[in-house]
């Protein structure tokens, strides 16, 4: 029976992109760790350098320009402005939206109590067991995007899973973008290094969904990020007026170490990644009131002996919990943390650092977590096993956020008392035979079998697991329906697009 069972689930939770949940609702509270003072000290240190020290907006005059107008205190690149009208002006973005899907039954909500989880993003190198470390190409990107696309417990494709350096720089974002649209229907993110490539994403999305349409709907984000310390450059504020413009969502994210893109001190950091944040939000709500805005956070701690990033630790844990408490009060969506690890392969020190980086994003809220699967060795390389077993841990923290502790009268089994003799077992009763299938929350990658069983098929470990499955989803992976006449036009605007630029590689 439990064989029969288990074989049941993973035909449900592993096959051809099976809808399960196409994002989390989340019923446990968050774990909030500052009290009302801390919360004000931050506060008024986020306040401070918005208008005392001021972020630079940089080889932007356009931006510049409209920070003058609208009444910033603007030296040469420097912007200082009166706190309390940034709020005001971060005020303006929705605390809750929805990113609608090609596919309309996986769309998510980004915001309030909802979580969304996607892969890794932007990794040059991409590794697996059979293959080794290698740079990411096209066939491996295509890949991953059909990984994310069928494992249920990812909602969001993200977008750069793995960098395709086999494609000139100038022209992969097309074809990235293809990969996304034709090999999956979840949601998923745009291009933001060139202001022309975002609006490439855009003219893409109004082929998709149809112009009217994305007027009216989130059908795409860009993920950028500050040039901490204190520096929002031009590739954040020309992103924004092609998405925010448009009233698409964008996601902002300071990257610090603490010691080097900002003080070592963590409460400083957190303090500075707001103060960045909100001063891109106050500019996207300048360009467009009211359009989608996430607040992100990627603080990370640093060996101050190497100068090397450090991830799962203490200070970007607690980072975690004192953001998620400040984005609330604030009333924006958050990004931040992941299944995080500087280890090069999928060790004890990937579970571990993973493990710890990815529960505390999951209790401090993150609303949107990138980097959910797949993080191996600080970022830089795009893990195919680590995808898959991350995703597989993914499915548990899904089952806790939104479940909770289940006290209906059902879960209390008081009819079971009635079968059950002292010193008997509840394996046969009709309370359990009507829940065993779903009772318990069963990783599809841990092997809990005896050590004759586990013996008998190989003496596997997870690693070697891993790999099996990433290969067998791949072998079943059927491509989503996409109508004709849109697919023409699509391939048609890139064969054009294409001509019109030049071969680039950096």
């Amino acid at each position: 029976m439990a064989r029969r069972a288990r074989a049941s689930r993973q035909r449900n939770t592993q096959g051809g992109g099976a809808i399960a949940s196409p994002f989390i609702r989340r019923k446990l509270k968050h774990f909030d760790i500052l009290d009302e003072e801390d919360l004000v000290k931050i506060e008024a240190q986020v306040d401070w350098i918005i208008q005392e020290v001021g972020i630079a907006f940089r080889d932007d005059p356009e931006a510049l320009a409209l920070w003058k107008k609208e009444g910033a205190r603007v030296e040469d690149d420097l912007v200082r402005a009166d706190a309390s009208w940034i709020r005001a002006l971060c005020a303006k973005a929705p605390s809750e939206f929805t990113q609608v899907a090609r596919n309309p039954e996986r769309s998510v909500t980004i915001g309030g109590t909802n979580q969304v989880f996607a892969p890794v993003y932007g990794s040059p190198f991409v590794r697996d067991l059979e293959r080794g470390r290698r740079y990411g190409d096209m066939a491996s990107f295509e890949e991953l995007v059909k990984l994310t696309y069928m494992h249920p417990n990812l909602h969001h494709g993200g977008f750069v899973t793995c960098e395709p350096t086999d494609v000139p720089v100038s022209k992969r974002h097309f074809d990235m973008l293809m990969a996304h649209i034709t090999l999956s229907d979840k949601p998923h993110l745009g291009a933001i290094t060139e202001m022309s490539r975002a609006q490439d994403s855009m003219d893409m999305m109004d082929i998709v969904f149809g112009r009217d349409f994305v007027d009216d709907n989130c059908v795409i984000m860009a993920n950028v990020n500050t040039n901490s310390p204190l520096l929002v450059d031009r590739v954040v504020t020309e992103s924004v007026r092609v998405y925010s413009a448009r009233g698409q969502g964008v996601i902002t994210v300071p990257f610090i170490l603490t010691g080097a893109m900002g003080p070592v001190s963590t409460a400083a950091a957190v303090a500075q990644a707001m103060a960045e944040a909100m001063m891109v939000c106050a500019y996207v709500q300048l360009i467009r009131p009211g359009a989608p805005f996430v607040m992100g956070n990627f603080l990370s701690s640093m060996s101050l002996k190497t100068g090397a990033p450090t991830f799962g630790m203490p200070e970007p844990v607690v980072s975690n919990y004192a953001i998620g408490q400040l984005a609330r009060r604030i009333g924006l969506p958050l990004r931040c943390g992941g299944s995080l690890t500087a280890s090069k392969i999928e060790d004890a020190q990937a579970a571990y650092e993973s493990a710890d980086s990815m529960h505390s994003t999951m209790l401090a809220g993150a609303n949107f977590v990138l980097h959910s699967a797949g993080w191996l060795e600080g970022g830089l390389v795009t893990g195919y096993e680590k995808l898959v077993m991350d995703a597989d841990r993914l499915g548990s923290y899904q089952k806790v956020l939104s479940q909770g502790l289940d006290t209906s009268d059902e879960s209390f089994a008081r009819d079971a008392y009635g079968e059950v003799e002292a010193g008997g077992h509840f394996l046969g009763s009709a309370h359990t035979m009507r829940h065993y299938q779903n009772a318990f929350y069963e990783a599809q990658l841990s092997d809990s079998e005896n050590v004759e069983n586990w013996e008998e098929r190989g003496s596997l470990d997870m690693r070697a697991r891993a790999c099996a499955r990433w290969k067998q989803m791949l072998a079943e992976y059927k491509q989503p329906d996409i109508d004709v006449a849109k697919l023409e036009e699509l391939q048609t605007y890139v064969a054009k697009r294409k001509e019109e630029l030049p071969d680039a590689w950096y």
